[in-house]
Order: structure tokens, then C-alpha cells, then sequence
């Protein structure tokens, strides 16, 4: 193998979930030129990972631009073995505009690496894709090491007159999910319990998402308000010494368990914990709270899972 493809799209959440897989690849081809195909917001994170050489972005042609079909397929012709890890519809089609290659690790029939396990959709993220390196001859498929990542970072606690212990909350979501994410004066009010026993609360998140750190702080004016000002990086760091860490179901969340540490994730209705909650290094780390509706989630059932 000389040339090999990942491809991994998606969104946060599920591009860490990819860790593993991303260091099995790596570790199964040492000596191979391995080149991502990823979206524009997880360029820079893939650059700087250890397991690629080169990192392009998927630039999602459309059947009626010829010109970038072409440069694709051109693309995608180009490899002795393709790892599709997004397995959704758009590579499928993908698949079929490299023209059905054997050398193909997907979902789809067609090549001699097919994950032909029927019940691959009832599988977690994580699990589902363990089982098809396995059965592309890929195995086993360790935890990732994320040392690389937690060097990167630029922010400190000193830096942030930060002292353990201290409570992550991300109450914010992806704009497309709003029903994903609790009250957000209830997050104010759980800061409020936190810090009233002696656990600082940090807000993280987006710049968009500054007014919901500002919501907290209106209930819990003690409150870290780092919205805007964290990179991946800083998060994976800031996590990794954090008492817990509280949030939506949404990427940090993914980030904060891999790092080992303790998580307590709010799922709702729009999301299935079995398929995509985060996952953490020892059992019990990261707990999942399910409601149908966020609104019937009360503050005192999210305290009571945190002692």
C-alpha cells in the first residue's frame, strides 16, 4: 500500500470518534502516503493530527458541475486502498464515481472490504467502525493517543487564574438541533449549585454562543465565561482537569470523555444515546441522562447524577 484515502466528514463529534480508527490506519500502514478527505471545519484539526499526510477538503460537487465531478473522480482513482468512515449516502455515490473499486473499506456491496454486517446500523458510531476495520483486516483498534493534541494547547489555568476544582458546561448546540439543549437557565442555576459547593463553573463553547455564558453568569455571576476564546486544543486540555464536565449532546462533550474526563450528557428525543453518545476510557466515566423533552429535565435530577 503506497496510497490510501480516509474519508471522515461529519461533524464533531463523530470526526472524534474517528480517532481510533484514524491511529489504526496509520499503525496498519506505516510507510503509506495517507491522505484525509474531510470538510472545511476540521481542516486545521486534521493538520495537525499524526496520522496524515496530507489533508484535502471535500469540496461536495454537484451533478451539474461537471468540472469538479471530473476533478474528483480524477481524485478518488487515485488510491490503492480508500477507508470510508463516513459511510452515508454522499459516499456511496463516491464509491460508485471511483468506479467501484475492490480496494474499498464502506458500506456499500460492491468491493471485497464491504462491512457486510447487517446489523451495522444499530451499532455505535465507535463500535460499528472497530468492526469494519476488522473486517478490512484492520485489528485490534486501541485508544487513541492524544498527547499530540493536549501539547497544542495554548491556554493554562494559571493563565486563566483557574484552580481545580472546576466544572465544564456547554449548553450550546448545533444551530440546526435547538431542541438538543436544556434551558439555559437551568445551566445557570445547576453554576449556581456547583459553585455553592466550592466547584468553579466554566462555560465553553463558540463566539455565538457568548449570550449563553452570559445567561449563566446573570444566575451565577462567579461563573468562567471562555465562549470564543478556546480552541479544540484548550478544550482537550481544560477538560482533562476538570471535575466534570455537563453538556448537550454536541461535540466538546465527545472531546471532554475522551480525554477521560467524568461526563454527564443530556440527551433528548432528537438523539439516540446507543448510536453516537460520547465514550469514555473505563466504564462509568461518561453518564447519559435521556428525556423525551429537555424542558422536563429538571435541575435537581442533573445535580443528584453528579454526587
Amino acid at each position: 500500500m503506497r496510497r490510501v484515502l480516509v474519508i471522515r466528514l461529519g461533524a464533531l463529534g463523530d470526526f472524534i470518534h474517528s480517532f481510533a480508527p484514524f491511529q489504526a490506519i496509520r499503525q496498519a500502514h506505516p510507510q503509506a502516503h495517507i491522505t484525509l478527505l474531510t470538510t472545511h471545519p476540521f481542516m486545521e484539526l486534521a493538520r495537525s493530527c499524526p496520522w496524515f499526510d496530507t489533508v484535502v477538503e471535500d469540496q461536495r460537487p454537484r451533478w451539474g458541475a461537471p468540472r469538479s465531478l471530473l476533478a474528483l473522480r480524477h481524485f478518488l482513482r487515485g488510491f490503492d486502498r480508500v477507508y470510508d468512515l463516513q459511510t452515508s449516502g454522499r459516499t456511496a455515490w463516491y464509491f460508485r464515481l471511483a468506479g467501484k473499486p475492490q480496494v474499498w473499506s464502506g458500506h456499500v456491496p460492491g468491493s471485497a472490504l464491504t462491512h457486510a454486517n447487517p446489523w451495522r446500523n444499530d451499532m455505535h458510531t465507535r463500535a460499528r467502525q472497530r468492526d469494519q476495520l476488522r473486517m478490512a483486516g484492520l485489528e485490534p483498534v486501541t485508544e487513541p493517543d492524544i498527547g499530540w493534541l493536549l501539547a497544542q494547547a495554548r491556554l493554562s489555568l494559571t493563565q486563566l487564574g483557574l484552580e481545580p476544582p472546576y466544572a465544564l458546561l456547554v449548553p450550546g448546540a448545533s444551530p440546526g438541533h435547538p431542541a438538543k439543549c436544556w434551558p439555559l437557565r437551568r445551566y445557570g442555576e445547576l453554576a449556581t449549585i456547583l459553585a455553592e459547593r466550592g466547584i468553579r463553573p466554566v462555560v465553553i463553547g463558540g463566539k455565538g454562543e457568548k449570550p449563553l455564558a452570559q445567561g449563566v453568569q446573570a444566575l451565577c455571576p462567579t461563573a468562567l465565561d471562555l465562549t470564543g476564546h478556546t480552541t479544540i486544543a484548550d478544550v482537550a486540555a481544560l477538560a482533562a482537569q476538570a471535575w466534570v464536565a455537563v453538556g448537550n449532546d454536541t461535540g466538546p462533550m465527545h472531546l471532554a470523555a475522551l480525554t477521560g474526563c467524568r461526563c454527564l450528557t443530556l440527551f433528548c428525543a432528537k438523539g439516540d444515546p446507543a448510536l453516537a453518545a460520547p465514550m469514555g476510557q473505563k466504564p462509568g466515566q461518561v453518564r447519559v441522562l435521556w428525556v423525551r423533552d429537555m424542558a422536563l429535565l429538571s435541575v435537581q435530577r442533573v445535580a443528584a447524577a453528579l454526587w
